[in-house]
């Protein structure tokens, strides 16, 4: 995500110039994948982590991991970086006090109705219905790719363009077994598609730009194109992470204690120095992960602000 971010604004200060910026663009369509993982990523972990808990007690830690930092995040952004943005009522609804913070307001739907999806997994096991959703997502995703028109405002129209990302994470959750033998059979396939699909977003994004001259084009992530390659990395990260050695395991989970975190803080950072380092894609990305990435482990060093912060 903060690749995304960081190619986008080098895009933005080129005046789009895709062009004479191949490889930024490579780069920012290659993380297209970016938020719809996280969807499936959420059902995966929410699925596999779940205890024998009640509604309320479900809830409440959840919403308290989530929703106070997005809380504390949107109002950081809409009183002391963006003061121009919508109301604030409007803004924490729809996420808009910070560009990045779109898609939380859309994740909280999912853990309101999470403990009812879990039950209706079952209806995984029939592939038709499997099919049946993954066109329907399919048809919603183009239709928005096409046209720009979402059918409901967000949040919901988010929850709409992920809804599948988050139901197949649950069914891989619940089916891991499956999941370890089929990556192991067709990891190489996996892969190459992967690398296959990911020229052709590329392509996409750039050939639909000059044909239109609409950024939303190589902008959106919401397209079939990238719900397929979304699934594709999950597919091909799944094997290699669950063999990594204990001490690489170690690292991961500290990295990802770190990332609400960064994910929270990272905008303000490339707000801070783009002017300075934006002509060099790699050196930017670094600085700003890098940066946002100290600020999370010293943070974390103080034992109540994380609970605050992400």
């Amino acid at each position: 995500m903060v690749l995304i971010h960081t190619t986008s604004r080098s895009l933005e200060l080129s005046h789009f110039d895709l062009r004479g910026h191949e490889l930024t663009l490579f780069l920012n369509q290659a993380s297209r994948f970016a938020v719809p993982l996280f969807f499936l990523i959420s059902g995966f972990a929410l699925t596999i982590s779940n205890s024998q808990t009640g509604y309320k007690e479900f809830l409440k830690k959840r919403f308290s991991k989530v929703l106070v930092p997005y809380l504390f995040w949107s109002l950081f952004y809409y009183f002391l970086v963006y003061k121009d943005s919508d109301n604030l009522l409007k803004a924490l609804l729809t996420g808009s006090a910070s560009y990045q913070l779109y898609f939380i307001p859309s994740i909280l739907i999912f853990y309101l109705i999470f403990p009812f999806l879990k039950k209706l997994t079952y209806l995984f096991k029939n592939k038709l219905i499997i099919i049946f959703l993954f066109i329907i997502q399919i048809l919603i995703l183009n239709f928005d790719y096409q046209y720009h028109a979402p059918l409901f405002p967000y949040p919901i129209s988010v929850a709409m363009f992920n809804f599948f990302p988050f139901l197949i994470g649950i069914h891989m959750a619940k089916n891991q077994e499956f999941l370890k033998t089929l990556t192991k059979k067709f990891w190489p396939v996996f892969t190459i598609l992967t690398l296959v699909l990911a020229v052709f977003i590329f392509n996409e994004g750039l050939s639909k730009y000059y044909q239109t001259w609409n950024y939303i084009y190589f902008y959106s992530q919401w397209r079939p194109s990238v719900l397929i390659y979304t699934i594709l990395v999950f597919l091909v990260l799944y094997l290699p992470v669950n063999k990594l050695p204990k001490a690489y395991l170690n690292l991961i989970k500290t990295l990802s204690s770190l990332s609400f975190f960064v994910f929270f803080i990272h905008i303000v950072i490339l707000e801070s120095i783009y002017k300075y380092l934006y002509k060099s894609d790699i050196i930017f990305f670094l600085a700003v992960s890098g940066i946002s990435a100290s600020i999370a482990y010293l943070t974390h060093k103080i034992k109540f602000l994380p609970k605050l912060t992400g």
